[in-house]
């Protein structure tokens, strides 16, 4: 913890030294001539909230920005400089099918949520930006959850009643994932996290419905966040000019799935938002990031025109328009060390200057196909009881005074706010962990 304290402390005032002796400019300069002249920031976001105290008490954080939080984002790219661009405009800038005059700062959601409708949407439209949301299809126009919320909630729910699951009853792997967040060794969102990245969907689902049964059903086992959008909401933010691309049927990680779902979850949910909106679907989000050839293969036979992955790197004109880098931001990327918004250090985070002097670790995204991913549920049950038996359980607390963020994942709360603090590490679902400096 004081390791992180000081590195914490160490990349705020790097922040503030680069933004106000002008270094941050010469690094934005230097990334702009890596990136053949123009700089393309495709940055991206989940889920956008009015109230991000309360919301992050049951939720993911890494998927949490606040309403206002993301406003600035928007304001403080353009003050920086950026054209606040569309997908579209990058992908023409990279192929060289377009001059810009600006480096280009592009806007994506990905899953969309119905927090996008509600608070991102009138900002956007307010101030002019164009944007893209990426829809899971099979979700929009249900009550579904998706399954990274459910397990989340659920993970909650086990540690919070200091449960212990028959293993008996679950798919094998359950045990790679619940074994290190009771016994304390990961947090449930990094566990989560790498968890929901080796595993099809069948195993996820799997472990919901068995914890579900485990702990007695009930209405208050399914997390009531995390709504998604209706069609007709689509189309209304698709009559103002904002624009949707695919993202699955079912948000599945389609690296761990055989070549007939790959097809079959990109082109219907291609086709199903051409049938209900009405428009061209050109663009793809990955889910979890993760991407490989064969993926990339049946986006170009159907008419897509990019793919974009969250690997944090530079985007290059000339590169490959299936490879698009994103940068996924959440609320505690741009909290100082007093845990106020700071306009250096979201500047700085826009800039890659963290980047430049090695201090993040973008994790690639390109993966080979898995087609039988390995079972490792042979742990021992034996050795799990003995490490829970010595295993302290999360606790929530409440929090009656301003609290100074000395890890990045943990929330930061407003004077007189009562916020969840417990071991949880920001999740963004569909990226590798955010850098442990951020």
């Amino acid at each position: 913890m004081a390791g992180r304290v000081l590195r914490r402390a160490a990349k705020a005032a790097a922040a503030g030294f680069l933004h106000y002796s002008g270094a941050r400019k010469a690094m934005a300069a230097y990334r702009r001539s890596q990136s053949g002249g123009r700089r393309i920031l495709i940055v991206s976001y989940h889920r956008v909230v009015s109230d991000f105290t309360g919301e992050l008490q049951r939720s993911i954080p890494g998927l949490l920005i606040s309403q206002e939080t993301f406003r600035r984002h928007l304001e403080q790219a353009h003050a920086a400089g950026f054209e606040l661009a569309s997908i579209g405009d990058a992908v023409d800038v990279m192929a060289g099918r377009r001059a810009a005059k600006k480096d280009l700062f592009v806007v994506t959601f990905d899953d969309g949520y119905r927090d996008v409708y509600r608070y991102a949407y009138p900002v956007l439209k307010q101030m002019g930006v164009p944007a893209i949301t990426y829809l899971p299809t099979a979700f929009i126009n249900t009550d579904k959850r998706f399954n990274h919320d459910r397990l989340f909630h659920l993970l909650r729910c086990v540690q919070e009643r200091r449960f212990r699951p028959d293993y008996d009853t679950m798919p094998g792997p359950s045990v790679q994932l619940l074994g290190p967040i009771l016994t304390g060794s990961k947090t449930v969102s990094a566990a989560l996290d790498d968890f929901i990245g080796e595993h099809p969907t069948r195993v996820l689902t799997g472990i919901i419905d068995s914890l579900e049964q485990q702990l007695g059903g009930g209405a208050d086992l399914v997390p009531e966040q995390g709504d998604v959008m209706n069609w007709d909401e689509v189309r209304t933010m698709a009559r103002d000019g904002f624009e949707f691309g695919a993202h699955t049927l079912g948000h599945t990680v389609l690296t761990l799935e055989p070549t007939e779902v790959v097809e079959k979850e990109i082109v219907e949910s291609k086709q199903t938002i051409e049938r209900e909106v009405g428009i061209q679907v050109k663009d793809f989000a990955y889910c979890n990031g993760w991407y490989s050839d064969e993926m990339i293969r049946v986006l170009n036979q159907n008419g897509f025109r990019s793919g974009v992955t969250t690997e944090d790197l530079p985007n290059r004109v000339g590169g490959d328009p299936f490879a698009l880098k994103r940068k996924v931001m959440w609320e505690n990327f741009s909290l100082g060390l007093m845990g106020d918004y700071s306009s250096a250090l979201t500047v700085c985070q826009f800039d890659d200057c963290f980047g430049v002097l090695g201090m993040s670790h973008p994790v690639l995204g390109h993966r080979p196909h898995i087609l039988s991913p390995m079972n490792t549920g042979n742990v021992l049950v034996e050795e799990l009881d003995a490490a829970l038996a010595k295993a302290t359980p999360v606790e929530v607390v409440d929090v009656t005074a301003p609290v100074i963020a000395t890890e990045p994942r943990v929330a930061v709360a407003a004077p007189g706010a009562q916020v969840v603090v417990a071991s949880n590490v920001a999740l963004a679902s569909e990226a590798a962990q955010p850098e442990e400096l951020q």
